[in-house]
């Protein structure tokens, strides 16, 4: 909630507030109340470092976790493509092995 994220982080709730206006952030909704998970937590940290530790701006953080997010979805697609390449290729393998086999 709220108030537990903000003492985590030692922020006012404003700036919580400010960062979910800013799009930065999107808390699950119950009852009225926002319930922040571990990514949004993370999310958070890195917010706080940008601006606090490196001096960025709302409109660079802005830049800065659309190229993260990019990046993110780049790499698990990567990987994915990893994935099916290896399959592929094992599967090729195994086929040309019993080929080889049966020849003999």
């Amino acid at each position: 909630m709220i108030g537990v994220v903000c003492e985590m982080f030692n922020i006012h709730p404003q700036t919580l507030r400010l960062y979910e206006r800013e799009g930065f952030l999107h808390p699950k909704r119950v009852g009225g109340a926002r319930l922040y998970s571990q990514e949004d937590l993370e999310r958070i940290r890195t917010i706080l470092s940008l601006t606090k530790d490196l001096g960025v701006n709302r409109a660079g953080v802005d830049i800065i976790l659309r190229m993260k997010h990019r990046m993110e979805t780049l790499n698990r697609e990567m990987d994915e493509m990893m994935d099916y390449l290896e399959r592929d290729i094992r599967n090729k393998f195994q086929k040309r092995m019993r080929q080889l086999f049966e020849e003999e």
